[in-house]
């Protein structure tokens, strides 16, 4: 049995976990490591060139513990905010002071602009103007319509240009080798499911964001308006979605993407009819699953990496 002393500790642990929401780092470093593997890496290159490479391992690394830190100082500034929208995770997150937070906090930028540098100066700049923006975006930016959720919607994609980055300064590609195309379709779909995700959240916290002087879009302009907007944004995505079926080749993946399609048909009559925090609350996990399906829909983009990997590994004597 656990003495007092140790299940405090174990408390603090737990709660510093749910304060970095521990359970969605895993999940980022599979979508960095499957977009290098599927989408950024070059044709015929196998899945274990990529995760035996020391430099993705730590722009992986870096991006991964950058997020947790930004989930830090954001929690941080939304303190009095949660309290009102997710009490009981509130009451958990604050069994880690605030001043041990912002010491997690610089510890953990401190190391990621340690390991950057190892890559070169330019991965420091990269990352730090990264640190910067989600402290900036936390600190002003998200209280503020329409461009704080732009700004949120672009700081979670932000990492994969990191990777993208390395690939072509290594001169990994070759001229009509990479579809970029397909890259920046991918992150246009992404985007607006984000930005969706995004005003979603708002209309979830809207107690929340009024007590706290927020000015969000269900704040400042209503739920119809920002229904509509959703709605737009739905319809949105059959743009970058015939980009990636139509114009170019995804491989079995194009099964995700009508079948998100969908999904999101079906989404938007529910949120017409949505109108408590428990209804919004149903909409975001929706849009969560079809987010984190999509990460691993993108094996179905070329299968025949896994065994390009599977040989790699039997060439090196494992």
């Amino acid at each position: 049995m656990l003495n007092r002393k140790n299940k405090l500790l174990l408390m603090k642990i737990v709660s510093l976990f749910s304060v970095v929401r521990g359970y969605n780092i895993p999940v980022i470093v599979i979508a960095q490591y499957l977009s290098a593997i599927f989408i950024l890496s070059p044709k015929n290159t196998g899945a274990m060139q990529v995760l035996l490479d020391a430099n993705v391992f730590i722009l992986v690394l870096a991006s991964s513990l950058s997020i947790a830190s930004g989930y830090i100082i954001n929690n941080f500034y939304d303190s009095e905010k949660d309290l009102i929208n997710r009490p009981r995770k509130s009451m958990l997150d604050r069994l880690v002071s605030q001043k041990t937070k912002l010491y997690v906090y610089f510890s953990l930028n401190f190391f990621v602009a340690l390991i950057a540098f190892f890559i070169s100066w330019r991965v420091l700049l990269f990352f730090s103007m990264y640190i910067f923006l989600i402290w900036f975006y936390s600190h002003k930016l998200k209280k503020y319509p329409i461009i704080g959720n732009l700004t949120a919607s672009f700081l979670a994609v932000f990492p994969f240009f990191g990777i993208l980055i390395y690939f072509y300064k290594k001169e990994l590609y070759h001229p009509y080798e990479i579809e970029t195309g397909i890259i920046f379709a991918h992150a246009a779909f992404l985007y607006l499911l984000l930005l969706v995700r995004e005003i979603i959240k708002d209309l979830e916290n809207i107690k929340g964001d009024l007590a706290s002087n927020y000015q969000t879009i269900p704040v400042v302009y209503g739920e119809k308006v920002s229904k509509r907007v959703i709605a737009v944004l739905c319809m949105a995505t059959v743009f970058p979605v015939y980009v990636l079926t139509d114009v170019y080749d995804v491989g079995y993946m194009d099964i995700y993407f009508y079948l998100c399609l969908a999904a999101l048909l079906f989404f938007v009559v529910y949120l017409w009819k949505a109108s408590t925090r428990e209804q919004f609350l149903k909409l975001h996990n929706v849009l969560k699953f079809l987010i984190v399906a999509g990460v691993f829909s993108i094996v179905l983009m070329e299968p025949s990496v896994l065994i390009h990997g599977k040989n790699y590994l039997s060439s090196i004597g494992f």
